[in-house]
């Protein structure tokens, strides 16, 4: 038996993961409340033949061992964005949530293989590890799930390997994307208060205005990549979110702003962090602010570096398995992921790559209330790629 007996099964599946996966997506839970979606998921894995599904930290793993051979870890997230879906499909969303980010189809695509290769267990030896992760989109998930026990619970991996879906006119349904070195940024967010003092808004000179404090702070944190940081290196700073007052006339005692961070670089993460708190300190000291600014620091995303021996194996199967003009290079993406919170803490080399999601040369972002993969080639694709990166390492 071959890689193209494991594939076989997989195009049996397809019918079922087409079902599953509309399923998903009109039932998206938040992160860390995924209840439902992680019963349907375990209900699935207890299917296969020779899977063993175990719960822990609000995730699934699903282990199948088959003799001796190397030990792969798969990974897939599943948790949706606050976002009202606006895409039209008959199998829409109607709440406040929506997989916006495409997670509904990483989990088809892993159950999928999972199931492939629990029925072709001739055509592979080792060990397989189908996990599946909560709360990626607020940076919990990955690292419950190590809190929780992980490397003490299941082998350790030899490598771990996952993918992102993304709609991209130059990456259509049926391609991937894969490099080596960093192919995701690291990313902070923080949530500062300023304060001011209230007043009436006809009587400006008895407060300190926190709205004019907030307004100055966005205004000069525009320089910190602009002026701080070498431009040879990459680096956004976002204020997406401030928030003050209730009322035209009223002058309010504080001011939020909501702001993220994205590097390729954890110095330079950290060098725009520290940019942010003095530059704050600094306009509410100036501003004459009764209280020192409050920082809460959140969505802590690691930075992903593929290893480039797993990477270079990985991308050899791919080519194998899905022809070389659908295996594309990939130019590191400015978005964040915790994946590899899990193979670090097990001290393993990963790699992780990019499908396609139309085919209609559309570009639609992750985290839009119109992101809307076609069923197919995507979720065929999202399958035989993650059978095809375990091959790479489980194969006969």
């Amino acid at each position: 038996m071959s890689i193209a007996d494991i594939l076989a099964h997989a195009s049996d599946a397809t019918e079922w993961q087409e079902v599953l996966y509309k399923d998903l997506h009109q039932h998206p839970e938040l992160s860390m409340a995924e209840e439902r979606t992680r019963g349907v998921i375990a209900e699935k894995l207890r299917e296969f033949p020779g899977v063993e599904v175990l719960e822990l930290g609000g995730g699934i793993v699903g282990i199948l061992r088959n003799g001796a051979g190397a030990t792969v870890l798969e990974r897939a997230d599943f948790d949706a964005l606050p976002i009202v879906e606006d895409t039209g499909l008959e199998y829409a969303a109607t709440g406040e949530a929506m997989h916006a980010c495409g997670h509904d189809a990483h989990v088809t695509g892993l159950l999928g293989a999972t199931e492939a290769l629990a029925k072709a267990t001739d055509a592979w030896s080792g060990t397989f590890i189908a996990l599946f992760q909560p709360g990626e989109e607020t940076a919990e998930g990955a690292q419950s799930m190590v809190e929780a026990g992980l490397t003490d619970t299941i082998p350790t991996p030899d490598v771990a390997l996952g993918q992102h879906i993304f709609i991209d006119e130059n990456a259509p349904a049926g391609t991937v994307l894969i490099a080596p070195g960093p192919v995701l940024s690291t990313a902070t967010s923080l949530t500062v208060t300023v304060f001011g003092h209230g007043s009436h808004g006809s009587m400006p000179h008895l407060s300190v205005d926190p709205v004019v404090l907030a307004s100055s702070i966005v205004l000069r944190l525009q320089t910190v990549v602009s002026r701080e940081v070498d431009p040879h290196e990459f680096a956004v700073l976002t204020v997406g979110a401030v928030q003050a007052g209730t009322k035209a006339n009223i002058i309010p005692d504080s001011a939020t702003l909501r702001i993220n961070i994205r590097a390729y670089d954890e110095n330079i993460r950290a060098q725009i962090v520290e940019a942010i708190h003095r530059i704050i300190e600094a306009e509410c000291q100036a501003a004459m602010s009764p209280r020192e600014p409050e920082f809460v620091q959140s969505d802590n995303y690691p930075l992903t570096v593929n290893d480039k021996d797993a990477t270079e194996k990985v991308r050899a199967q791919l080519i194998d398995v899905l022809g070389g003009d659908s295996v594309l290079d990939m130019e590191p993406w400015t978005a964040s992921e915790d994946f590899s919170r899990i193979p670090d803490a097990f001290g393993a080399p990963y790699c992780f790559w990019g499908f396609g999601g139309r085919t209609d040369g559309a570009s639609i972002p992750n985290h839009n209330p119109r992101f809307a993969p076609e069923l197919q080639p995507t979720l065929n694709t999202a399958t035989q790629a993650l059978i095809a990166a375990a091959y790479a390492y489980l194969g006969n």
